[in-house]
């Protein structure tokens, strides 16, 4: 029995997700990482006229734009990997500001690498409600 004047500590779990909320995750992250995979990264290895001249005016070779494909490709899979899948994240966040950044800088539409980095998020969470709590700036207390 707690004594009168002192709080017991309400501990807070971390959510699981439902089963909806998994199905719904692994739907969203499928199609973040089919988009990074076959027309964003699959653009940086196939050969298409006026590639040469669209890296150029973002700045790129086409050499440099072949590596950053690679690292797109990893990111992306890494994203499917359970156990990586937040860091993952956290890097390709990084990685589409970047692209964000070089869109703005040549005055090109920019929506897109922002839109997939919120939607990439929101399908984590689904599959870790916990990242939820953190955006909220909600602490995580386990049992």
């Amino acid at each position: 029995m707690a004594e009168v004047g002192i709080e017991t500590p309400s501990v807070q779990t971390v959510p699981v997700p439902t089963k909806g909320m998994r199905i719904a995750a692994w739907v969203i992250t499928g199609v973040v990482a089919f988009f990074l995979l076959v027309p964003s990264a699959g653009g940086k290895f196939a050969e298409w006229e006026g590639k040469e001249e669209m890296f150029a005016a973002m700045g790129f070779t086409t050499e440099l734009m072949w590596k950053i494909g690679i690292l797109e490709v990893v990111l992306a899979l890494l994203l499917l990997v359970p156990r990586t899948s937040f860091l993952a994240a956290i890097l390709l966040t990084a990685y589409l500001g970047g692209a964000t950044v070089t869109h703005v800088r040549i005055d090109d539409p920019f929506f897109m690498p922002p839109l997939i980095g919120v939607v990439m998020w929101v399908g984590l969470a689904l599959r870790r409600p916990e990242i939820f709590r953190l955006a909220a700036g909600k602490s995580l207390s386990r049992m």
